[in-house]
């Protein structure tokens, strides 16, 4: 199972402009950093990055479980999981079918779905379609498949953005409960954490 993802002397680019070079982070079972900086810093890209679908300028990003280096396509395929600041939802699909659609895909099973939908309160929503869903309950229901089949790994963009006050609570909770059984979270934010989060500032290597 992967336990730690480092990072060394990463250089990133968009189009023309380089968004950070020499960037170097290590992060461990247990452990959260939040990603900070500017709008256009690369917070973004580098959350997809690490999950493999930007290649840097230089650098390197290996993943490891506790006693070897991981495959990075092992362990981007069965390691981690990339909440996007878009839900990437099929808005024409029932929310239901959407959420089972997706935890199949990753490899859970009924009673896991069921639990996600339990502890994401998803029950009244699964007859509607996606695009007849809040900002905040899209959320939710992009959430649930981080539930329904666990990773350890945790790359969040902007996750508590739409969601209201009661559910950002309870999403720290999740999170909170994440890395007490041993996960990662990577997130990049406008605001603080509701957990303890070690702060990285990517205007610090632009």
């Amino acid at each position: 199972m992967l336990t730690d993802l480092n990072i060394d002397g990463l250089s990133l680019a968009r189009g023309e402009r380089q968004l950070f070079t020499a960037l170097s982070l290590g992060l461990s079972a247990g452990q959260a950093v939040a990603l900070t900086g500017a709008n256009g810093a690369g917070k973004t890209s580098l959350l997809r990055a690490v999950a493999g679908f930007i290649r840097p300028e230089a650098g390197v990003i290996a993943f490891h479980a506790a006693d070897r280096l991981l495959d990075p396509r092992e362990a981007r395929a069965t390691g981690l999981h990339l909440l996007g600041h878009l839900d990437g939802l099929k808005g024409q699909r029932l929310a239901g079918d959407e959420l089972g659609f997706q935890a199949r895909w990753l490899g859970a099973d009924r009673a896991a779905v069921d639990r996600a939908v339990a502890i994401l309160k998803l029950a009244p929503l699964l007859d509607l379609e996606v695009r007849k869903l809040s900002a905040g309950q899209r959320r939710r229901l992009a959430l649930a498949r981080l539930v329904a089949a666990p990773r350890p790994l945790w790359l969040l963009d902007e996750p508590f953005a739409p969601l209201d006050a009661r559910w950002r609570q309870a999403v720290g909770a999740l999170m909170q409960a994440h890395l007490d059984g041993g996960g990662l979270i990577l997130a990049a934010v406008h605001d603080p954490l509701p957990i303890p989060a070690r702060p990285l500032d990517l205007g610090a290597f632009a």
